[in-house]
């Protein structure tokens, strides 16, 4: 039998939420306390500390910077951590669920999407872009693609007339023009240069270049520019046929160095773009040197990934059902740091929270999507439900909302009931 010493154990609880704080001195509890027991406990003593907490709230608590599922003791267990000695335990207010709020129906697969404050930019399989209300409320509609749209994102978000990009496998992309709240949407400069389709797109940071890749392996570097000036853009020119108005512009610079398909472009700063493909590899290019800078090598096709300026980290999906998360500067040990396993096939997309440097979504062939802290690699915070088909894209470009889109032809839109 233990003795009552050896089932026990101290802890500290502390937070970085002044609101919530309590007295940080050693409490002796259970060594199996579990997260019911710690949220009760904790709630008791912020009552004695501030009567004026009526309602308990939903708590998750950290040790050993890690998110606590199990009792407290198999927890430590876990990571070799002794319970002799006192334990810190950070607690933080537990994110609420996202709620189902819409959706949005597509005539075919849905591919792409992009949210800015009050609008969603989509891409289909059925060879459109769309411009929907953050609501879901259809607002324009455009079909001048001649095959599949793989990738959309925005360019000017903040000005009335806004601007956006879109890839296609006919192997071009198109610049738009939209005024804002209007059905008016112009094609205004079509992008020709690859020779194959064109999977993925990024704009920079400051909106002046976008970088785009595909099917015959090139990165290629553009001019983000809505304005048309033949005289001073020597890479832009009219494009005979297409219509008043409508011009045609030529890649900057074209990167070469990955042996297949490139699946995803984010750009890390201004002059840095990354980039993941089906060759196993991810790439750091410099934009000004035109060359590699850094270079991970994995074990499998990478389907997607998503840099975070927050964490200076990279989330990454292959073919097999977990997500990585690597940090390219690291110089000990794996630069994987993470890996995060709970879909039950392949993930085909990830990003970022822009808001808080540990949250993300992932999307799977498995029709869920999953919310995740990166400080609970062994089980997400929640999964959220409701494709009947595979998902192929996840958004949280707003705060407000996630956004996810499939081969059930519809976007479902989840309310955040967080906000930082």
């Amino acid at each position: 039998m233990q003795s009552s010493k050896e089932s026990q154990l101290q802890i500290r609880l502390i937070t970085t939420q002044e609101i919530y704080a309590v007295p940080d001195v050693p409490l002796t509890v259970p060594s199996t306390i579990d997260i019911k027991a710690l949220n009760q406990l904790l709630n008791e003593l912020i009552k004695e500390s501030n009567p004026d907490f009526l309602k308990p709230k939903e708590y998750d608590f950290l040790a050993v910077g890690e998110i606590i599922r199990l009792p407290l003791a198999e927890h430590l267990q876990e990571h070799n951590v002794s319970t002799e000695s006192t334990i810190d335990i950070e607690y933080i207010e537990r994110i609420p669920a996202p709620e189902p709020e819409d959706s949005i129906l597509h005539d075919d697969w849905v591919s792409s999407i992009e949210t800015t404050d009050k609008w969603i930019l989509s891409g289909s399989y059925d060879h459109s872009v769309s411009i929907w209300t953050s609501h879901g409320k259809p607002v324009a509609f455009v079909k001048n693609h001649t095959e599949m749209v793989k990738g959309v994102t925005w360019i000017s978000k903040s000005d009335i007339t806004k601007g956006f990009v879109s890839v296609s496998h006919d192997q071009s992309g198109i610049i738009w023009e939209w005024k804002e709240g209007t059905k008016e949407v112009t094609p205004k400069i079509h992008l020709r240069g690859h020779e194959r389709g064109i999977d993925s797109v990024g704009v920079s940071p400051d909106s002046t270049k976008l970088a785009t890749g595909g099917w015959d392996t090139n990165l290629k570097l553009w001019s983000a520019s809505l304005e048309v000036d033949d005289s001073g853009e020597p890479s832009t020119k009219k494009l005979r046929g297409l219509g008043k108005g409508i011009y045609t512009r030529v890649p900057l610079h074209t990167l070469n160095g990955h042996k297949e398909t490139i699946s995803a472009i984010n750009w890390i700063d201004n002059h840095t773009v990354c980039t993941a493909s089906m060759d196993h590899t991810i790439k750091f290019w410099d934009c000004e040197l035109y060359g590699i800078k850094n270079e991970i090598i994995d074990q499998k096709a990478f389907l997607s990934a998503s840099w975070s300026p927050l964490s200076n980290t990279l989330l990454a999906t292959s073919a097999d059902r977990h997500i990585r998360l690597y940090d390219p500067r690291s110089n000990e040990g794996s630069i994987c740091k993470s890996m995060f396993t709970s879909h039950v096939l392949w993930v085909s997309c990830v990003t970022w929270s822009k808001y808080d440097e540990h949250l993300f979504l992932s999307g799977s062939y498995d029709s869920t999507v999953k919310l995740w802290d990166t400080r609970s690699p062994k089980a997400p915070l929640y999964n959220l439900q409701g494709h009947e088909g595979q998902v192929l894209a996840v958004d949280w470009s707003n705060n407000k909302y996630i956004l996810s889109g499939g081969t059930d032809n519809s976007i479902h839109i989840f309310k955040n009931n967080v906000l930082h």
